[in-house]
């Protein structure tokens, strides 16, 4: 289950931080690492620093976007700093541990992690379902990458173990019942680009003074975090409105 589980490194500019990344997952048994639209690729510096999880760095799997390293994922937590212009759904470390574990066990699941100098973009951020911020000393807030991903692996850990020692019978009946409940990050996307086009269409959005709404209804429903059967309806429902403002566009014509 714990395989389940992807770290997701994005935009790494020093070697030695994707070693110690590797290390740290080692140690909790974590063993899915992405690299992001890295600025380096793991070298012997990486090595060394991995200690002896190496095996992690060789299968790492690099790709090109954010987008790319969470398309088939049902969760996706990024970790970020309590922002006052980006108001997101947020966790504790120990809360987002058992989120990731409680949906790992029906498919993949990332943990982000964002640049060294600058952490996520907001629109990497608004891809996420919810934001985890680690509630370091407010006078010193200095973690590097890899302790950071050290705290919310361990925090994985934990509620893993939990699990298994009080795993039953009926948890898991109720997992295989609740298989494929969420949309994946992929589905996700393309939902709120057809919402987007639909509200455009009837000029509920204007195009060119769009202002804060997507990214609003993007907060709602990462906050909801609504089923694949309810993304359906909705996108029933656009579906329907765009086949009324076609046959309307084409009675203009």
């Amino acid at each position: 289950m714990l395989s389940n589980i992807r770290v997701v490194l994005v935009g790494t500019s020093h070697p030695g931080n994707i070693g110690s990344t590797a290390r740290a997952m080692k140690t909790m048994g974590l063993s899915t690492l992405y690299l992001a639209e890295p600025k380096v690729e793991p070298d012997g510096h990486s090595i060394a620093l991995a200690a002896g999880a190496s095996d992690i760095l060789k299968h790492a799997i690099t790709v090109g976007s954010v987008e790319e390293a969470i398309a088939d994922c049902s969760l996706v937590i990024a970790t970020s700093a309590r922002s006052r212009t980006l108001d997101w759904p947020m966790l504790e470390p120990r809360e987002a541990g058992e989120k990731l574990v409680g949906s790992a066990l029906n498919g993949p699941v990332a943990i982000v992690f964002g640049r060294e100098n600058n952490g996520l973009t907001n629109e990497e951020l608004q891809r996420c379902d919810y934001h985890v911020a680690i509630p370091a000393n407010p006078e010193y807030t200095s973690l590097n990458l890899a302790q950071a991903v050290q705290i919310i692996c361990y925090e994985a850990r934990v509620a893993h173990l939990a699990q298994v020692q009080g795993a039953t019978e009926q948890t898991v009946v109720e997992s295989e019942e609740s298989e494929d409940a969420y949309p994946s990050s992929r589905e996700r996307e393309n939902f709120f680009e057809h919402l987007e086009t639909t509200l455009l269409s009837t000029n509920f959005i204007v195009k060119n003074h769009p202002g804060q709404v997507m990214t609003k209804l993007r907060r709602l429903f990462s906050r909801t975090r609504i089923e694949r059967q309810e993304m359906n309806i909705l996108r029933g429902i656009l579906t329907s409105i765009d086949k009324v403002v076609s046959k309307n566009e084409t009675k203009d014509k």
